[in-house]
């Protein structure tokens, strides 16, 4: 049976399954048990968060920010993209038409023909091809600043996301929630929880959304499911088992087009062809966690995760320089056809040991890990690109069908028959890794704390071309030892000065000229920051502040390979750029008593290359000083709420800031996206007990910006202003 079919059975079974369940309200994110109202219920007590250690906030050496599930409610976020844009130390990266996460911590993305690693309850899951991620069954996101490499092995370079997902109690409650808005925008939400005896908790979360845009002809439709079963083995025994299934039905869009003479193409024009049809892609996952406690101090957590993903479909997508007339004349719009078919499997196994012990007066808190994962990626696509246009050229003596012509402020589609695309890319590749981990964190007095650890990795790297004549394989091996050192000093019970140096590496898919897997990449970083527990300084508060300054080095950054014997091979990359990142990072999530509460997030970005090479993917001198792509120097993210009651109707009201300044929209280029401010609005209220009725509006000044780009020719807009009426039903 194939995978969809599996999944549409168990779409049409779930519901049946859980049919006396009410609907879920959210857990606790801050509680590690799980309990209902009734004295009898069972507590499953001592679960700790997955693969990073039972740390207190104010003892962890590093920068990090919990985006739990009020805050991504109050800020209108249903996918990754928004929800990252709660912090200001991330920032949007070209997210190839909008089919998948593209983002960057502090300066530094990941490998732009893939999408940005994130991981899923401590397991790598970004990696794939399954579409932009939905928050469908996220209990919160967590941005852990600077690298993580000494514990979580290949990950990015500027730092860790990591969701967590919405996992059984055991109780029986639950939450349906139905949302409308504009540009014929409709979605329903269901998250079902139940229990099957004494021992075993059940949730089933799914989602569907039916969506038009601002961007003419594009509409996309998707929808998931995520069942999961808790299980409670023993006294001190328990086990979790999630499924997530989604597919998606999305349009290629490469965006619009900036000409220094002309401006912008219209944001409204849709630039690719309807008759092409939509992407699709389809995730079909499955993670399994078993978490042992042999006594108060020491547990043991091990678990598996497996993911297959696939994207197919035809794109008509904006050509660059001397194939886009549009640069010429400003309104012209000339395109190139691809076809694509693209697999992804991912497996995962990791397991962890953590316990507390003395040794004389010192406290120690050790993790001791293992892991190892394997992707494999297949990726086809197919091509038909027209001929440069010369300098000069009477446009009116082209051939349009040629050069698939679209008018940018009239557009008539399907004017020309789909062009026959001929071979371009057929590749597979084989990433294997393993790990072994050690961390300590050790009490020197009741006030300072240091962490060290390190972290040995073993990867190797299978590459097949499968168009050469026979096609051709490439075996390559590779160790890396990534350390970390770290000291925190507890001034008192509310504030905590700390330090740390971490190194990170990054495996890099693809070969040289002469067949040979590149280099991983480096990052060296280092942090020193100021963190606050408000709630120790003022009653009736709660929350965190923390104020971080930041330097993150990365070396073997790929650039275009311009020694002679590799020109002579033909356009091939090589492992040889360097950047660094330097900055200022202010933080805060508050809330009091009174019902205000208050998310701030700030960051000066001073991201940029230190070296000179050839960029990549056009061969355009990069030079020392230049500003890192989608990288603005100064981003500031605000949410604000206030809840209270008229009569006896609670209420909400509250808005939100984002601000991105301007920053490089083309590497090697001198071209740059404008700064914006949008702000948004909304107003929540409870009729009745578990009833409520929610409107949001988004950029309220109708805002005209560009949240990234890879070129001139492809660049994102933003959306115009846009409301959402939700209702939502809760018990």
């Amino acid at each position: 049976m194939k995978k969809s079919n599996v999944a549409r059975l168990l779409l049409s079974c779930a519901p049946m399954c859980v049919a006396n369940a009410a609907f879920a309200q959210t857990q606790d994110n801050e509680s590690a048990n799980f309990s209902d109202s009734d004295e009898s219920a069972i507590v499953v007590s001592g679960l700790r968060p997955a693969y990073r250690g039972d740390f207190d906030e104010l003892e962890i050496p590093q920068a990090e920010q919990i985006i739990d599930g009020d805050l991504l409610r109050n800020a209108n976020a249903l996918d990754l993209s928004t929800a990252l844009d709660l912090s200001a130390s991330v920032a949007r990266q070209n997210n190839f038409g909008g089919l998948w996460n593209a983002f960057s911590v502090r300066g530094f993305s990941g490998d732009i023909n893939l999408p940005s690693g994130f991981l899923v309850n401590g397991f790598n899951a970004g990696r794939g091809f399954g579409g932009p991620r939905d928050l469908a069954g996220i209990e919160s996101v967590e941005v852990l600043k600077g690298p993580r490499s000494a514990l979580f092995g290949r990950g990015e370079p500027g730092g860790t996301v990591n969701l967590v997902t919405k996992r059984p109690g055991f109780e029986t409650a639950g939450e349906i929630q139905f949302q409308a808005g504009s540009f014929d925008f409709y979605r329903g939400d269901v998250d079902l929880q139940t229990t099957v005896g004494d021992n075993v908790g059940v949730r089933f979360v799914g989602f569907y959304e039916d969506a038009g845009s601002f961007r003419e002809t594009v509409d996309t439709e998707r929808y998931g499911i995520y069942p999961s079963i808790t299980a409670k083995l023993g006294e001190d025994t328990v086990a979790t088992y999630e499924l997530e299934y989604t597919e998606q039905k999305v349009p290629f869009d490469r965006g619009v087009i900036f000409s220094e003479q002309f401006g912008f193409s219209p944001r409204r024009t849709f630039t690719g062809e309807p008759g092409d049809g939509p992407i699709e892609t389809e995730v079909f996952g499955h993670q399994f966690e078993l978490q042992h406690n042999f006594s108060d101090n020491w547990s043991l957590l091990t678990g598996i995760g497996y993911r297959e993903t696939s994207l197919v479909g035809n794109a008509s997508e904006n050509n660059f320089g001397g194939r886009q007339i549009f640069l010429q004349d400003g309104q012209t719009i000339t395109r190139f056809f691809r076809f694509r078919d693209f697999d992804s499997e991912y497996l995962v196994l990791r397991g962890e040991l953590a316990g507390e012990f003395n040794t004389g007066t010192l406290r120690h808190r050790l993790l001791i890990g293992a892991d190892y994962d394997r992707f494999d990626n297949s990726l086809f696509i197919l091509r038909f690109r027209p001929p440069f246009v010369a300098a000069g050229t009477d446009i009116s003596t082209l051939d349009p069908a040629t050069y698939l012509f679209l008018d940018a402020f009239n557009p008539v589609y399907g004017q020309f028959p789909q062009p026959v695309p001929g071979p371009n890319t057929d590749r597979e590749e084989v990433l294997k890794g393993f790990g072994f981990y050690i961390q300590d964190q050790i009490d020197i007095t009741d006030r300072l704390q240091i962490r060290i650890g390190g972290r040995f990795d073993d990867f190797d790297q299978d590459l097949t071309n499968l168009r050469a004549t026979p096609a051709t394989t490439i075996n390559s091996k590779d160790t890396r030892f990534s350390p970390q050192v770290g000291a925190v000093y507890r001034a008192d019970d509310g504030l905590s000065i700390y330090a740390s140096y971490g190194e990170g590496f990054r495996q890099q898919t693809g070969s040289d000229f002469q067949g040979n897997q590149f280099a991983p990449n480096i990052t060296k970083s280092a942090e020193i920051g100021v963190k606050a527990d408000i709630g120790a300084y003022i009653n009736g508060a709660n929350g965190n502040i923390s104020l971080t300054a930041f330097q993150v080095e990365q070396s073997n950054i790929l650039v275009n390979d311009d020694r002679p014997e590799a020109v002579a091979a033909g356009f091939f990359s090589f492992p040889a750029g360097e950047a660094r990142s330097r900055g200022i990072e202010f933080d805060a999530n508050l809330s009091f008593d009174s019902g205000f509460s208050l998310w701030l997030s700030y960051a000066y970005t001073d991201a940029e290359f230190t070296n000179s090479n050839p960029d990549e993917s056009f061969g355009a001198l990069i030079e020392d000083g230049d500003q890192l792509i989608n990288t603005p120097k100064h981003q500031l993210s605000l949410l604000v709420s206030q809840a209270f009651d008229i009569g006896e109707v609670p209420v909400q009201l509250g808005g939100g800031l984002l601000h991105v300044g301007e920053r490089n929209g083309w590497t090697g280029f001198d071209f740059t996206l404008p700064d914006y401010t949008t702000v948004r609005l909304f107003g929540e209220v409870e009729i009745v007990e578990g009833f409520a009725l929610r409107l949001d509006v988004d950029n309220v000044f109708n805002e005209t910006f560009y949240t990234n780009s890879f070129a001139d020719v492809w660049v994102q807009p933003g959306a115009p202003t846009s409301a959402r009426v939700s209702a939502r039903f809760k018990f």
